[in-house]
C-alpha cells in the first residue's frame, strides 16, 4: 500500500512517500480501515523530530486522525462492521491507504461531514471540548481569550465556546487569520503582531480582563496574557506552537487568585474514559445538530506531503491541514 513513512527524526526531510509499504495487520479487537482523510496536527510536526511527549519507534507512519470507511474487523469486534463511515483518534499510522485501530478509538462518522471535514475532529474537538468543560468550568458570560484563534485547536475553542455562552476574544498573528475567526463566532479581534494584546485586552474588557485564556501557542504571548487574567482567571496551558515555553513569575497567579491549568487529552482519555465518552455524547449531538463546522484550511494529496506539513511548521496554517489519502 501507499504510506508515508518517518525513517530518520530529522523533521520533513525524514519523510518518504513508500509505494509498496506492507498492509498492517489486523488484530482482535481492532479493524482495518481504508483511510479516506487524515488529518495533521502540530504534534505530528514535533514526532519528526522526536520532541513530542510520545516517541514511535522508527519507522513510523505519522497521523494522529483520520476518517474512512472499515474494510474489516477483527476478532472479537462487536461495535462496527465492515463498510460503517468512522472517525478515529488513531495516535499514528494515519497518514496511508488503510490503517489498523482499536475498535475503542472509533466513533461513527458525524452524518453532517465529509471525509475532508470528520478526519480532523477528535483531537481538536476533544481537546478543546475538555479543556473548556472540565479544566476552565468555562461560564456563559464569560470572556475568553484564544491565542491563535485561527490554528486547529483555537478554531474549535472559538466555536465551542460561543455554544457555552462565552465572549471570544480571538488574537493571531494575521488579519486574514482573523477573519476566519470572526467568520466562525470570534467578538473581538486582535492582532498580535501589530497590536498590544495587553492594552487591547484591557480596551475590550473595560479593565477587567478575562475569565479564561486558551493558549496554544506560548513563546511572547504567554507573559502578557497572564497579565490579562481577571480574578479567580484559569489559563489553559494547550500547547506551545510558537517553539518556547514560556517562564511566568507566578506571584501573577497569587495577585489574582488565578490557576494555571494544563491540558493534556491523550492522558485524560485514558485515565477518564467515562467522562471522555459523555464528551463525545455532546459533541456529535452539537454535529449532528449542525451546530460545529469544523474549519479546513488545506487539503493535499498524499504526495504533496513536504507542503502539508510546511504549512503546520511555519505557522501558516488556518484550521486542519488535510492529506486525501486516496
Amino acid at each position: 500500500m501507499q504510506a508515508l513513512v518517518c525513517h530518520t527524526l530529522t523533521g520533513i526531510e525524514g519523510l518518504r512517500l513508500e509505494q509498496d509499504w506492507p498492509e498492517p495487520a489486523l488484530a482482535p479487537g481492532s479493524v482495518l480501515i481504508d483511510v479516506k482523510a487524515a488529518a495533521l496536527n502540530f504534534p505530528d510536526v514535533l514526532m519528526l523530530r522526536g520532541l513530542y511527549q510520545e516517541r514511535p519507534p522508527l519507522p513510523f507512519i505519522p497521523g494522529l486522525e483520520l476518517a474512512g470507511v472499515i474494510a474489516a474487523v477483527g476478532e472479537g469486534v462487536t461495535r462496527h462492521k465492515a463498510g460503517d463511515r468512522v472517525v478515529a483518534y488513531s495516535g499514528g499510522g494515519a497518514a496511508a491507504e488503510r490503517a489498523v485501530v482499536r475498535q475503542e478509538r472509533l466513533i461513527p462518522m458525524p452524518l453532517t461531514l465529509g471525509f475532508e471535514q470528520a478526519s480532523g475532529i477528535c483531537l481538536t474537538y476533544f481537546t478543546s471540548y475538555h479543556a473548556l468543560k472540565q479544566r476552565a468550568q468555562l461560564a456563559a458570560g464569560e470572556t475568553m481569550l484564544v491565542l491563535g484563534a485561527a490554528s486547529g485547536v483555537g478554531t474549535t475553542a472559538i466555536e465551542l465556546a460561543k455554544q457555552m455562552g462565552a465572549q471570544v476574544i480571538a488574537a493571531a498573528s494575521t488579519d486574514a487569520k482573523l477573519e476566519v475567526a470572526r467568520g466562525i463566532g470570534a467578538d473581538h479581534l486582535i492582532n498580535y503582531s501589530t497590536e498590544d494584546l495587553r492594552e487591547r485586552i484591557k480596551e475590550i474588557t473595560g479593565g477587567k480582563g478575562v475569565d479564561v485564556v486558551y493558549d496554544a501557542v506560548g513563546g511572547p504571548y504567554a507573559e502578557p496574557a497572564v497579565r490579562s487574567l481577571a480574578w479567580k482567571g484559569r489559563y489553559l496551558v494547550v500547547g506551545f506552537a510558537a517553539g518556547d515555553i514560556p517562564k511566568i513569575p507566578m506571584n501573577l497567579l497569587l495577585l489574582k487568585g488565578a490557576a494555571l491549568v494544563g491540558v493534556f487529552f491523550g492522558s485524560f482519555a485514558q485515565r477518564e474514559p467515562q467522562v471522555q465518552l459523555q464528551n463525545v455524547r455532546e459533541l456529535w449531538q452539537l454535529f449532528e445538530a449542525g451546530k460545529l463546522r469544523p474549519v479546513v484550511g488545506e487539503v493535499h494529496p498524499l504526495a504533496d506531503y513536504a507542503q502539508a506539513f510546511a504549512a503546520l511548521e511555519q505557522r501558516r496554517a488556518v484550521g486542519k491541514v488535510v492529506l486525501r489519502t486516496t
